[in-house]
């Protein structure tokens, strides 16, 4: 199944994705497949980073599906990805959020192309519904979709 076929849903009060001043900025996506968290669990517990990038990967595809139909519901279509936020569900003395967080930047761009986006990963101790990461991100437009 796609992110395309798996469309964003939002969980609570807020829209999966919204244009503003010609950039799309999508809200914390999660690693879900056919509704359901596809993995939960804390990096540094429950998860290694080989297991947690391919989940950083398949919320970041929906992150950009959901800024996707934003641009195009505006008109407008995707040229690039400005800005990336990766949290990571860790404990503390997990180090590797950035070898995490790649999959998702690795995602973006076989999505997208063009230059990496700038990028934070964060460490926190927990994420909704059990998710070990979730991605949220801001994208650049064109004129038409």
């Amino acid at each position: 199944m796609s992110a395309a076929d798996d469309a964003p849903v939002p969980r609570g009060d807020y829209t999966s994705a919204r244009v503003a001043a010609g950039l799309v900025h999508t809200a914390g996506m999660t690693p879900r497949a056919g509704g359901a968290m596809a993995a939960t669990g804390v990096l540094g517990v429950d998860l290694e980073v080989a297991e947690a990038r391919p989940l950083a990967a398949l919320a970041a595809r929906r992150a950009v599906e959901a800024g996707r139909r934003a641009a195009e519901e505006a008109g407008l279509r995707l040229a690039s990805a400005v800005s990336m936020t990766v949290y990571v569900a860790a404990t503390a003395d997990f180090t590797d959020h950035s070898r995490v967080a790649d999959g998702a930047s690795e995602a973006v761009r076989e999505l997208l192309g063009g230059p990496a986006p700038v990028r934070a990963a964060v460490g926190v101790t927990g994420l909704p519904s059990g998710a070990p990461v979730e991605v949220s991100l801001v994208l650049a437009t064109t004129g038409s979709g």
